[in-house]
């Protein structure tokens, strides 16, 4: 018997294969490079991934999704034809037959609805080649206006902050290399060392420098371990926490007079608000004392240098755009940016979260950051597709707005590409009910998602390891991802499916498109003078490093520090921003008397498609946690561990509680990587920000009851402490 298995094992050997390839974590945004070996034997297949240690992003590091991300790919459940649903099943179609379908529905829809009866659902997961593509075929072979994508809820209120107040939107001004010599860092509603893992080295280094580092989260987070001092805010009331941090800096002489004087507009406004404000009072909205507020001000307004940086945490709220543009206003007030070691960031979350909002899925977008109303901006890109200006379709409405289109029947027909609305929007049980009006559902997705589930027809799109495109990190560095894996046989690109849709629709030769280089090379002309400048960039730069955009000429070395000399508005000057929300009144009540947050942990990413097919990633983290406080817990009869019904008046869903003294103990957290009844935003709310159109994510009022309630309670005691 031995001898066989020493036989077999040595034949095994010499008819084993090894493949090296080149990748990018198809995951967070800091989109760290790797290679990865694959070794396949004859009853064996083995991986071993290793961080590129030329990365300059990342500085060759990995976190535990990045080493673990090849694990979807090979997955059983992966979906590797065309399905159509008939009688209620998924079969197996040719792709003739799937293209011949989304025709003949797309036009019956159209011819019968309308133009705008078709909308188009994309996501911060593409290439920028196939983001590009998707907002081209939306508006050129669909000629709708109704197109936007999932970064709607994860960049809106800071791309519009930024664009607002310094002219253009770019994650991070400076490069992350700069952070270790900065001497004070704010982190607000950003918790990196989950959700970005592989760059808090820099804050690390900046820490051991001498960095004073200010975190401000309802939640002691293991950023918030990092931290000198800690902020533990109220959900909800940032723009208040900024706006008294910045009566601090005026009334304590930390602001930068001539700073204000030479480079910005509006600060004397601000100045004027901000007299009227007493502190005890911001104290008592947002549940930060004081003497830290002062303390934090004063850090940050003495310090030489300084980043300051924000995330989701400050904004998807439904003020969030305010929000960010009191954080600002903080930056401005003290010269903080446009030199090294100085500047602001809105930490991105998705892979190509950046590139996804430049380059024209976003409803009022054209590439480049171009306006989809602006004139100028209209003209070039119908010239370059070759349109007339007249029918290029006008600016569309948000994701969630583009949700209740569906729901009023204004919107029949829906394409869907990288994304799971069903569970990414809030008030998910409405969502998913709008989609189940529509008349045809198309979704192109690796899985059956909770949103594919819905579809009419389900077409397989490639992995990260076989789609060759760019992506665009946080600091705005352009980096190649090869993609070398081949697909399954009737796996195609997200690029090829668009091609082969937009010719059966009659528009071959406008996507005639060999590779995703091709389209790269028309995507640098869509933006060559534009904001978002490409057009310096090519594959061949790409290959030896990553470029920072702006780069508008090959003889570029890219721009990685913004607003060294000007800000990007016509003036050249950045702008404050008085403080316009009122004060917000208590968000809880006596049937939903505890606040909600919601948020990422370090094992998934985004609705959890991919990530809940890691064997090694689901064991580690296999379903979603409640964190509570001890005290609320025991207040509410709920014990540690112990599943339970959260509701609010939007809807309920089933979740497990995780005790932990290191939240608020009137605020309680859920991720929001799962779906169908443990989905969180089964009980969050649709409210949007007026001006970025986010909806309000970390804020929910809710209720929690017991599944079972413990018979060694008097009922009435169980009553009373449910109040």
């Amino acid at each position: 018997m031995s001898d066989f298995l020493n036989h077999f094992r040595s034949k095994e050997l010499q008819q084993s294969t090894e493949k090296v390839m080149p990748a990018v974590c198809p995951y967070c945004s800091v989109q760290c490079s790797m290679e990865l070996l694959e070794q396949t034997a004859i009853t064996t297949r083995k991986f071993k991934p290793k961080p590129s240690k030329n990365d300059p992003t990342s500085g060759g590091r990995m976190c535990i999704k990045g080493a673990n991300a090849h694990q979807h790919v090979y997955h059983q459940d992966r979906v590797t034809r065309p399905m159509l649903k008939m009688d209620g099943e998924f079969i197996s179609v040719p792709w003739k037959v799937a293209i011949e379908f989304i025709t003949i529905q797309f036009q019956s829809i159209q011819a019968h609805d309308g133009q705008d009866a078709l909308g188009v659902y994309g996501g911060g997961s593409l290439t920028n080649e196939e983001t590009y593509l998707l907002g081209k075929f939306a508006r050129m072979a669909l000629k709708t206006k109704h197109i936007d994508y999932n970064g709607r809820f994860c960049m809106s209120a800071s791309s519009l902050a930024s664009n607002a107040a310094l002219g253009i939107d770019r994650g991070l001004t400076n490069s992350l290399s700069e952070i270790p010599d900065a001497k004070c860092i704010i982190l607000a509603g950003t918790n990196i060392a989950d959700c970005q893992p592989t760059i808090i080295p820099y804050f690390r280094k900046a820490k051991k420098n001498g960095a004073y580092i200010i975190v401000i989260d309802p939640r002691e987070t293991t950023t918030a371990k990092l931290a000198d001092l800690h902020l533990k805010v109220k959900p909800g009331t940032d723009a208040h926490l900024a706006n008294g941090m910045l009566k601090v800096l005026f009334d304590e002489n930390y602001v930068d007079e001539h700073f204000m004087e030479s480079r910005t507009d509006g600060y004397l406004e601000v100045e004027k608000q901000v007299e009227s404000i007493d502190l005890q009072e911001i104290s008592d909205i947002t549940g930060v004392n004081v003497d830290d507020l002062k303390e934090a001000s004063r850090q940050y307004g003495q310090a030489e240098n300084g980043f300051l940086f924000t995330a989701r945490g400050v904004e998807q709220h439904s003020n969030g755009y305010e929000n960010v543009r009191q954080f600002i206003n903080l930056v401005l007030a003290t010269g903080k940016i446009g030199r090294y070691a100085a500047g602001y960031g809105s930490i991105t979350g998705q892979g190509n979260g950046q590139g996804g909002r430049e380059h024209g899925q976003k409803a009022d977008q054209l590439p480049g950051y171009r306006s989809i109303e602006n004139v100028e901006d209209r003209k070039f890109i119908s010239d370059l597709w070759g349109l007339k200006e007249s029918e290029l379709p006008r600016k569309g409405v948000s994701a969630f707005e583009l949700i209740e289109k569906i729901d009023r029947q204004e919107i029949t027909g829906l394409f869907v590409m990288g994304s799971n609305p069903v569970v990414s929007n809030p008030d998910s049980i409405f969502v998913e009910k709008a989609l189940k009006k529509l008349k045809y559902l198309v979704v192109v997705d690796m899985f059956i998602s909770e949103t594919a589930q819905l579809a009419d027809l389900i077409l397989p799109t490639s992995s990260y390891l076989e789609d060759t495109g760019t992506m665009t990190n946080l600091e705005g560095r352009v980096v190649l991802r090869r993609g070398e894996r081949q697909p399954p046989k009737d796996v195609k690109h997200d690029w090829e499916i668009l091609a082969m849709i937009a010719s059966a629709l009659g528009y071959e030769k406008a996507f005639s498109y060999s590779s995703a280089e091709d389209i790269f090379e028309e995507l640098r002309l869509a933006t060559k003078g534009a904001k978002a400048d490409y057009s310096g960039i090519s594959y061949k730069r790409l290959d030896q490093e990553g470029i920072f955009w702006p780069c508008p000429n090959e003889g570029h070395p890219g721009t990685n520090r913004l607003f060294d000399q000007s800000f990007a508005h016509e003036n050249e000057r950045a702008l404050f921003y008085p403080l316009q929300g009122k004060k917000q009144s208590s968000m809880t009540t006596v049937e939903h008397p505890l606040l909600l947050t919601t948020g990422r942990v370090m094992e998934h990413y985004l609705t959890g498609v991919q990530t809940r097919r890691s064997p090694d990633l689901n064991k580690r983290y296999p379903e979603p946690l409640l964190e509570i406080h001890p005290e609320t817990g025991a207040q509410y009869n709920i014990s540690d561990g112990e599943i339970f019904q959260l509701s609010s008046t939007r809807g309920s869903m089933i979740i497990r509680s995780k005790f932990t003294d290191q939240i608020r103990k009137d605020t309680i957290f859920a991720p929001f990587h799962w779906g169908n009844s443990q989905s969180i935003n089964r009980v969050t709310k649709g409210k949007l920000d007026p001006y970025c159109k986010m909806p309000e994510f970390k804020l929910t009022a809710v209720s929690i009851t017991p599944l079972v309630r413990n018979s060694s309670k008097n009922p009435e005691e169980s009553v009373s402490m449910k109040r």
